[in-house]
């Protein structure tokens, strides 16, 4: 069977908040009626994402980021007393969260839903997030994972009954257990770290390689990972993030694609991309117009002040220079050039018997456990899937017609 849950973010241009049906995204009743909708889909789990800080964009406040959203636990601790089943997991940064009070807080969430708490593991190096506990940046990119590592292993400890008392330059607790519970392990990362620390200790990962060819690779690396740490193959849950775009035809489903497209990157998200790279304001360039002609900054990319791709955080004046020939040869706008460009997701655009057709490539071929979806209208991407896509899956045989067990850890059929 395979697995579904959703990812509801709250935060990021994959929400398009100007759509004129879309539910208030900090609303209570947004978050009861959305994931009391994954339930009668029978979705394993609704996935909140969190935030300790809104985001920043070159030093700045990001205006296009969301304040007032509540905390991730006490919104799914709501939500335990409005569902029956679904699985409810929390985004929990070990980077900056105490280990002891963390894991405190996970386990009263798994007590009071009934053992249908989950776990997403991120990290991050954020100097505006370090600024809400006085770090700053504080760790290097590379030792996040070592942290999160000894995070986690404490966490596992006082779950178990286990008193610590550790001492490193890392982590550094002494704590009695209080709470037994065994929230299920969701790891968010494609790095090195990531997939090793997935491969140790998750129980799901939540990964990026959608694409065919790239989830056959990722699914085999996890799995050398996995025996390397002496655990079996199907140990771990493999849910890559993905975006559904339904149409009763091919030709609707193409058209409402481009028009999500082009909402998700409206003219400030666009500029405020760019600007990353210039280091520059350039708020007074018209966003359907040509790429700023002026020059970036001579200072390189500060990966802990904004929000930018791995893969882009190096090279600027040469990665601006191929932008500026493409914008060129193809006639592009800032705002085409920034869809063009971004990195994203891969998304599912069909109709519901295509995409079911699909996934059942992905099933047979073991690419995947199934998909995390990451919504874009609320609540109507959330009700086509269950009313359309679903009955689609389940007329193959892909997909529960019913829950059979009342955890998370029942539902994702885990050793």
């Amino acid at each position: 069977m395979l697995h579904l849950g959703l990812f509801f973010a709250g935060v990021g241009p994959q929400l398009i908040w100007s759509a004129p049906d879309f539910a208030p995204h900090t609303h209570i009743d947004t978050f009861v009626r959305t994931a009391q909708t994954l339930e009668r889909g029978l979705f394993d789990a609704f996935f909140l994402g969190d935030g300790l800080r809104v985001r920043e964009n070159r030093g700045r406040i990001h205006d296009l980021d969301v304040a007032g959203r509540p905390d991730a636990i006490t919104q799914l601790a709501a939500l335990a007393a409005e569902t029956g089943k679904i699985g409810l997991v929390a985004t929990q940064n070990t980077t900056y969260h105490y280990p002891a009070d963390l894991a405190r807080r996970l386990a009263s969430l798994d007590a009071i839903s009934g053992g249908r708490a989950g776990w997403n593991i991120v990290t991050t190096d954020n100097a505006w997030t370090g600024e809400n506990f006085r770090h700053g940046g504080w760790l290097p990119h590379e030792r996040r994972y070592e942290r999160a590592r000894a995070f986690v292993e404490t966490a596992q400890a006082l779950w178990a009954g286990e008193p610590v008392d550790r001492h490193t330059d890392l982590i550094d607790v002494t704590a009695p257990p209080t709470v037994p519970a065994r929230p299920v392990l969701f790891q968010a990362g494609d790095s090195a770290g990531g997939r090793d620390l997935a491969a140790r200790h998750a129980d799901v990962v939540f990964s990026a390689n959608t694409d065919f060819d790239k989830a056959i690779g990722y699914a085999e690396d996890l799995r050398r990972r996995l025996a390397a740490h002496g655990r079996r193959p199907d140990a771990v849950r493999i849910l890559p993030g993905a975006q559904v775009i339904l149409g009763d035809t091919p030709e609707e489903a193409r058209e409402k694609a481009a028009w999500i497209r082009r909402e998700q990157t409206n003219g400030p998200r666009a500029l405020a991309f760019l600007e990353q790279y210039w280091g520059k304001d350039l708020s007074g360039f018209d966003p359907d117009g040509p790429l700023p002609d002026i020059e970036p900054s001579d200072s390189e990319l500060d990966p802990s002040r904004g929000t930018i791709a791995i893969e882009h955080r190096t090279g600027k004046r040469e990665r601006i220079a191929g932008w500026r020939r493409l914008a060129a040869d193809r006639g592009l706008s800032i705002r085409e050039l920034v869809i063009e460009v971004t990195p994203q997701h891969s998304t599912f655009v069909g109709t519901p018997g295509r995409i079911a057709e699909e996934w059942a490539r992905y099933d047979e071929a073991r690419a995947v456990d199934g998909f995390n979806i990451l919504p874009q209208l609320l609540p109507g991407t959330v009700e086509d899937i269950v009313d359309k896509l679903v009955p689609e899956l389940q007329e193959r045989g892909l997909y529960r017609t019913a829950y059979t067990g009342s955890t998370l850890r029942e539902h994702l059929d885990l050793p």
